[in-house]
């Protein structure tokens, strides 16, 4: 998989908040706490990355990325009890418009931390 290493790190720095503050808080407490792990465990973090919406080679708009970790994995935090069908359309969506191929969807509101890995380009499951 694209980036598994990256993502990998990621997701213990992710485990790691979550084992700590468990739920509760508001999503921009995991998300500095988040980038604070990402920061100590040396990868390049950048928080509300202005990007911009392509669409037929034209700049239609622009939205903040959560995260954007060493330029090529987008993160989209929650801290909801459950992610939904429209949180992964959100972050695929986002792929897709700025051409970033790999993103982890992060819920830190559940008991147990929730990780979705969503890809730009379909990837059939893996048996």
């Amino acid at each position: 998989m694209q980036h598994e290493n990256l993502t990998q790190r990621i997701i213990g720095c992710a485990m790691q908040v979550h084992r700590t503050l468990g739920a509760g808080f508001l999503e921009s407490v995991y998300q500095q706490a988040l980038a604070h792990e990402l920061r100590k465990a040396g990868l390049k973090i950048e928080c509300e990355k202005k990007l911009q919406v392509i669409y037929d080679g034209v700049v239609v708009g622009d939205f903040s990325a959560d995260m954007l970790v060493q330029d090529v994995v987008m993160i989209e935090n929650k801290a909801v009890q459950n992610l939904l069908s429209a949180h992964e359309a959100q972050l695929v969506n986002y792929l897709t418009a700025t051409g970033i191929e790999v993103g982890l969807l992060l819920n830190f509101g559940a008991p147990s931390l929730q990780v979705k890995r969503k890809y730009r380009t379909y990837r059939p499951k893996q048996g």
